[in-house]
């Protein structure tokens, strides 16, 4: 936008970009707010005011007035599945933010009719029946109604999943299928699969099912990643660390990355993790990958962070709320430890799925051992995600050996099933954010996307600092809540921390990275429930306008279009935006109230300046004259 008072006038030191007239929230504890920022060869050069940046603005610097909205770093998850979501995005129908079971079902059947012969609909993650008004499932006969010929897969977290008759035909599935380890096969009376599949309490069973759908070729895998991390950037997100998975090989399914970065075509920064694949050859992946790269290899766009979220099969805890804690093998430590031990001596950090603090007491029992031998604390990053019933012990444990934590916000889906297994005095520390701060743990802050909570990281703000579901359950007292400020922080300078990069992401000072966000509304003064319907109007990633709406539209990047052209995304986009919820009548009142006692300040403040009779105000009513 041209903008009155900035002329041009820098040569040598002109910014490529400088965003002016914002409310700043820096990270800095030197300069913590600031009007105006600007950016040159990706690094930020002046964080200050309009006079600040003014002898900055060069006849080809791109300046950008804010309007007065808030302006944030750009947001980090520290554990999102951002690899494998981009490789599946346009083939997915997302219900991520749809308030009823009956716009889903619409939306299901609508795209049942574009899809091809041949070709499944797939819901994958990002929703919960709690947000549902309905709040339930849909049921095999809705799925088949919606769509008699076409394949239809729906997840349900890490519990279930929901096939229709063409989709269990294209599984494989008959009465004679036996059914996998940790899983079940639902069936009638009749012994036929009924549809419904599932974890007890593995995932596997769901995932190797929907590995079964037809996946991308090619081209289409690179446009279905950009258009996915342009749909992260829509959230203010510029950068992720990913959490690698099940069923995400090194290093054929990362070479869209790869491909992009030397493109120079990400939009979003990723360090990744590298997850060995098959139960009984973990040692030796490891060992392979330690010969072939080092964490930290690659640039500020794509970099190896480490190990994990596995490291041997046998350790993983899995996470089905609404069946019993899983028990794991007896003796898995002896290959734990061994592949801890050719991690930490080679220089490789790693991060753990671990779930239950069982799991974890085990885990650091071995951490320890090796700590006698000088492993622990080495130098090396090493964490813990998920943690949800992590004790006190254990985290003075974790802090001595020098870990840390990344948190998901899987309860704001899973809220409701907790409380129903383990009571809600459980799920009151579940996890313990607070504990975890107050012991100078880093805590990273993210949302475990794509298959179980939406990527969309202002619900996962919005689960830190209310505690309650997307079903609106209180799950976290307001003793385990954080406040705005540091839930943000969990989002920006933790994250640039589990990736070593705290020196230079995380915060907008000079000499950092230029990643921020202008949002659409002011994270640190909408209501709370409004948080969860915050958006970016104007992304940027190392001085690049990666995203960009409203006022701001036109000035991102081009894209190639949703290819294949059936694409759910080409029709619905990604999550599903819904409106904010305005005031209830409690609010109502509280904001009438606070209405009235301004009202008074300003009678009092004019009495004091003998504007006005310095008496209390009354209430006159005619009808009560006489």
């Amino acid at each position: 936008m041209p903008v009155g008072g900035l002329v041009p006038s820098a040569t040598d030191n002109a910014a490529d970009l400088v965003v002016r007239n914002a409310k700043i929230h820096t990270g800095d504890p030197v300069r913590p707010q600031a009007e105006a920022i600007a950016v040159r060869d990706g690094v930020i050069t002046v964080v200050g005011d309009d006079k600040d940046v003014a002898p900055h603005v060069g006849p080809a610097t791109r300046v950008v007035d804010a309007l007065g909205r808030r302006v944030v770093p750009g947001l980090n998850d520290s554990h999102l599945h951002v690899i494998r979501g981009g490789l599946n995005y346009v083939l997915e129908l997302r219900w991520d933010g749809v308030p009823t079971l009956r716009q889903g079902l619409a939306m299901l059947r609508e795209q049942a009719a574009r899809t091809p012969k041949g070709q499944w609909v797939r819901v994958v993650g990002g929703w919960s029946a709690e947000q549902f008004a309905e709040r339930r499932l849909p049921t095999v006969a809705e799925l088949n109604a919606a769509a008699p010929d076409t394949p239809v897969f729906v997840l349900h977290l890490y519990q279930s999943a929901v096939l229709n008759r063409a989709a269990l035909k294209a599984s494989g599935y008959t009465r004679d299928t036996p059914d996998p380890k940790g899983g079940q096969i639902v069936r009638g009376r009749d012994g036929e699969p009924t549809g419904m599949l599932l974890a007890a309490p593995s995932a596997l069973i769901l995932y190797s099912t929907l590995a079964k759908a037809p996946v991308l070729d090619g081209e289409d895998k690179k446009t279905s990643t950009r258009h996915f991390l342009r749909e992260l950037n829509r959230f203010g997100l510029t950068s992720a660390i990913d959490a690698a998975g099940g069923f995400q090989n090194f290093p054929d399914n990362y070479s869209t990355v790869v491909e992009l970065a030397q493109a120079g075509e990400l939009s979003l920064r990723i360090a990744y993790h590298l997850f060995p694949q098959t139960a009984g050859q973990e040692i030796d992946d490891l060992a392979r990958w330690i010969e072939m790269a080092r964490p930290e290899d690659g640039d500020e766009w794509l970099r190896l962070n480490g190990a994990g979220e596995n490291l041997t099969w046998a350790a993983a805890d899995f996470e089905n709320f609404a069946q019993p804690r899983p028990e794991l093998a007896p003796g898995y430590e002896a290959e734990f430890e061994k592949a801890v031990r050719l991690l930490m001596e080679n220089g490789w950090g790693f991060r753990l799925h671990a779930t239950y603090d069982d799991t974890i007491r085990r885990d650091l029992a071995i951490f320890e051992k090796l700590a006698a031998d000088g492993l622990f604390p080495a130098g090396n990053r090493w964490l813990f995600d998920h943690a949800e019933t992590v004790s006190a012990d254990s985290l003075d444990r974790i802090a001595a050996l020098g870990g840390a934590m990344s948190v998901q916000n899987r309860l704001s889906f899973q809220g409701e099933a907790f409380v129903r297994r383990y009571g809600p005095g459980a799920a009151a520390d579940a996890p313990p954010i607070r504990a975890m701060l107050e012991r100078g743990l880093t805590v990273g802050a993210g949302t475990d996307a794509t298959r179980v909570s939406t990527y969309n990281p202002w619900v996962a703000l919005h689960w830190l600092v209310s505690g309650r579901t997307v079903g609106d359950l209180v799950v976290r007292p307001p003793h385990n809540r954080v406040d705005r400020r540091t839930a943000l922080s969990m989002f920006t300078e933790a994250g640039a921390a589990l990736t070593g990069e705290e020196g230079v992401k995380g915060v907008l000072r000079p000499g950092c990275l230029g990643d921020l966000a202008v949002l659409s509304e002011d994270y640190f003064a909408v209501p709370e429930p409004d948080i969860a319907h915050i958006e970016s109007l104007l992304t940027v990633v190392g001085g690049r306008i990666v995203y960009a709406a409203a006022e701001y539209e036109g000035l991102d990047e081009e894209l190639p279009p949703v290819s294949p052209e059936w694409s759910p995304v080409a029709h619905f986009g990604g999550y599903q935006a819904t409106p904010r919820i305005g005031p209830s009548g409690a609010r109502q009142a509280e904001l009438l109230g606070q209405a009235v006692a301004e009202s008074e300040q300003h009678r009092q403040w004019r009495a004091r300046r003998g504007l006005a009779p310095d008496t209390e105000s009354t209430v006159f009513d005619p009808c009560f004259s006489l």
